[in-house]
């Protein structure tokens, strides 16, 4: 019991916390994330579909005309690693994602033997951290999912070079396997960036100390670690990577821009898509000192702020409150920053002293690991090093917001910080050592503080390139704007200065034996909670909490819309109210032109950027569009029904073959989709000749449908050729007429079209990856091994000790 008391006390401390910071949850009531609230939209098919069939559909036609659901919601056949992720994650959401932060982190520090009541410290440390916290709040949970298991990967790493293989196998194993699982592919990229630099520095260390033949079976054992993580998520990795190839994260088969200009050729994003979010170089003191850059674009100022008086003398109380409550504080060049990524000014200064007092190669990879992720966060601030990852380093161009990788450091920082801390209340290094560190630690931490609060608000201009905008709704508004920021930089720098004094204070008690041990750890624990707590409070608190009832129906429908589901038929709805490719809201009662997704198809959002966001009509009428939504007079919704479109399939007369995608995308600029086609020569042996006789009484219905399957009846007395204003995707979808499979073609760049006999006929499209039966059968013989391999393992090393 003595061993297992603290583990005992501190998973039940982070379920009492993490339910105490979310204590709406234990109302009933949930957090309201925005892009939760979009996937809700973008989901509801789905759902529905599982509801009514009691089967996964793999395919939704609610958004972008239709897509696969593997970057969605979708439940994977014999997915036991989500199953342990749900046993792990029982508290409500998103209180489970913060009791994952701290369980994971304590696992970490116990690993490195650190005391259990400093790593619970610690824990809490890294949990409350404002960026972890804030992607809660606006409902990144796949990505918060994945930190959270960051620590327990390390954690498995660090086991195997402490040389507890078995142990640390099975850990690194698991962990990883629930890393992918929590299905964020950046953050898991970022970790092995991480664990490279572990790599790198060991492999030194290893060298030095003639240890290589170590090593290397170190680093076999983890990547047949790895490889068994994969295999168990197979089945989502393949898929993932099947969808991949035809997202907005792949090469484009286009060499043209939308206006005629030569495109830039790219197996990935652009750059200027990838560094659009980029951390500035100043803007790193975020870190530090919580709103050194403002804060965030909706920051809430009280009634003597300059900003409120101001406009309360010039707009009315009203007003004044309203612009108060969400006033643009934050002056970067960021896009939108809900919050500052500040990791605490405790762990800051805890960082240093760690960085002065331990002689490790661990202190080498944490240091080295934070100044990468720094670096790195700057992008398009720093481009001699981002352009450098982005032209040679594989799949760095396959992932945007460049600022997110200081995960790393959200890591690393807390991480070495706790290590400081606690060979500084202990034995290891000599009190010489600890008073160095500690001086250094001060003279930097300290003294940063201590200029910054002294003369940092006349440093900057503290403008912001939107702060026109400001002026042009109201003459002077932008100059009370700069200097609410000037009163907020110094406030929060003077705030810093007070905690990293306090904390050197203590240390300094401490090292003078003036107080005991617990009482640093007590009065840190204080300071780290009134440290971060507090921040946390301003971006994500009790106010963001709603009732389930809002939550599971996040989009009300205005009284027009609910006109359009009068009609029980397959259509699609284009929303001018809303902007359709950033939209989720229209998904979730429609099939929606439009969608929210953050890897959209790439031939659809390039149909998009061609033809249908410039409004070309016959492509609407392709796509089946028989309800647009727009903003009539005085911004009021007005419903309009377009009787042109061409329904659900049509026999068309002529077929226009082109060689190229330029070719066919550009062919679309005039076609009349009711009559002809634009078929790849890929496809030219598929069909005889390029025209079909015409019949006046061929038909083409649809009969039934389901997410993943249609049915259509087809009369004609001669050959033709179908189209159907269904999204072709080649990986998947299958044509049967009659029950035979045939070929099927891709038409008008994103369509399907069929070659459909004389006479008639039963026609089903089916949604059948293979991908889904691949990955599965991989999945269950790498959980065969995952169980085999460590069972045998024991048992041998057990035969051992008997022997």
């Amino acid at each position: 019991m003595k061993r297992f008391l603290p583990i005992l006390v501190a998973v039940l401390s982070f379920v009492i916390i993490s339910l105490a910071y979310f204590s709406p949850v234990l109302e009933g009531k949930e957090l309201f994330q925005s892009d939760i609230a979009q996937f809700r939209g973008m989901s509801k098919e789905v759902k529905e579909y599982r509801d009514q069939y009691h089967e996964e559909p793999y395919w939704t036609n609610r958004a972008f005309g239709g897509m696969p659901t593997y970057q969605l919601s979708t439940y994977y056949p014999n997915d036991y690693i989500k199953k342990l992720d749900g046993l792990l994650r029982f508290l409500p959401r998103p209180a489970d994602y913060l009791f994952l932060y701290f369980l994971g982190f304590f696992l970490l520090l116990s690993v490195l033997k650190v005391d259990w009541k400093l790593a619970i410290v610690g824990a809490l440390g890294f949990g409350f951290s404002t960026y972890l916290i804030i992607i809660l709040g606006v409902g990144h949970n796949a990505k918060a999912h994945a930190i959270a298991y960051m620590p327990f990967v390390l954690s498995g790493l660090l086991l195997v070079f402490q040389k507890r293989y078995l142990l640390g196998f099975v850990l690194m194993a698991l962990a990883m396997a629930l890393e992918i699982n929590a299905s964020h592919p950046q953050m898991t990229y970022y970790l092995l960036f991480s664990v490279l630099i572990f790599g790198v520095i060991y492999l030194i260390q290893a060298v030095k100390d003639k240890e290589l033949p170590d090593f290397a079976k170190q680093v076999g054992l983890l990547i047949g670690a790895v490889i068994l993580a994969v295999g168990v998520n197979a089945t989502s990795l393949l898929a993932t990577k099947e969808y991949a190839a035809h997202s907005t994260r792949s090469k484009s088969e286009l060499t043209i821009n939308p206006d005629g200009s030569p495109k830039e050729i790219s197996s990935g994003l652009s750059k200027a898509y990838i560094t659009e979010y980029s951390f500035g170089l100043m803007e790193t003191f975020d870190l530090f000192i919580p709103r050194f850059m403002g804060g965030s674009n909706n920051e809430k100022l009280d009634k003597e702020s300059f900003t409120y008086r101001y406009l309360k003398d010039k707009a009315g109380r009203k007003q004044a409150l309203g612009f108060a409550e969400n006033a643009p504080m934050y002056w970067g060049d960021q896009p939108i920053v809900a919050a500052p990524p500040y990791i605490g000014a405790v762990f800051i200064y805890l960082f240093f002293l760690g960085a002065f007092l331990i002689k490790s190669p661990l202190k080498k990879w944490l240091v080295a690991a934070t100044i990468f992720s720094i670096v790195l966060s700057w992008g398009k601030n720093f481009d001699v090093v981002t352009n450098f990852f982005i032209d040679y380093v594989p799949l760095y161009n396959k992932f945007r917001a460049v600022s997110s990788i200081q995960v790393i450091a959200e890591v690393s920082v807390p991480l070495l910080g706790i290590l400081g801390i606690h060979h500084f209340l202990n034995d290891k290094y000599s009190k010489e050592e600890k008073m160095k560190a500690f001086k250094y630690a001060g003279i930097i931490v300290v003294g940063i503080a201590l200029f910054f609060t002294a003369i940092g608000a006349n440093l900057f201009s503290f403008e912001s390139y939107r702060d026109a905008n400001y002026e042009q709704m109201l003459a002077g508004l932008s100059d009370v704007l700069i200097e609410d920021r000037r009163t907020i930089f110094f406030q929060d720098s003077l705030r810093t200065l007070v905690f990293v004094v306090i904390i050197a204070a203590m240390l300094w008690l401490f090292i003078g034996n003036k107080i005991k041990k617990n009482i640093v750890i007590i009065g840190l624990l204080v300071l780290v909670l009134l440290d971060l707590v507090n921040i946390d409070k301003r971006y994500v608190n009790n106010d963001d909490f709603i009732s389930k009832s809002k939550i599971e129906k996040p989009f009300e429908i205005s009284r027009m819309q609910l006109e359009i589901l009068k009609d029980k038929g397959h259509y699609r709805v284009m929303n001018f109210m809303v902007n359709p490719m950033n939209d989720g809201s229209t998904s979730f009662y429609h099939n929606s032109i439009g969608g929210y997704h953050a890897a959209k198809p790439r031939r659809y959002q390039e149909l998009y950027d061609f033809h249908i966001g410039k409004n070309n009509i016959d492509v609407l009428n392709m796509l089946n569009t028989k309800y647009f939504i727009f903003p009539g007079e005085n911004n009021i919704e007005t419903i309009q029904l377009n009787e042109e479109a061409n329904g659900n399939a049509w026999f068309v007369n002529e077929i226009v073959f082109v060689d190229t995608a330029n070719e066919e995308i550009k062919a679309l600029d005039s076609l009349d989709t009711k009559r002809k086609v634009v078929l790849n020569r890929v496809f030219e042996s598929n069909v005889e000749g390029n025209s079909f006789q015409r019949d006046s009484l061929a038909k083409i219905e649809l009969l039934s449908y389901k997410a993943n399957e249609m049915t259509y009846k087809s009369v004609s007395s001669t050959d033709q050729l179908a189209v159907f204003s269904e999204i072709y995707y080649e990986d998947g979808w299958n044509a049967y007429i009659d029950g035979q499979l045939v070929p099927h073609m891709r038409a008008n760049y994103v369509l399907r079209s069929l070659l459909v006999p004389a006479g008639e006929h039963d026609i089903v499209f089916k949604f059948e990856p293979k991908v889904i039966a691949t990955g599965n059968m991989i999945s269950l013989i790498s959980y065969g091994f995952l169980i085999l391999i460590p069972l045998g393992w024991y048992l041998r090393e057990r035969k051992k000790k008997v022997a």
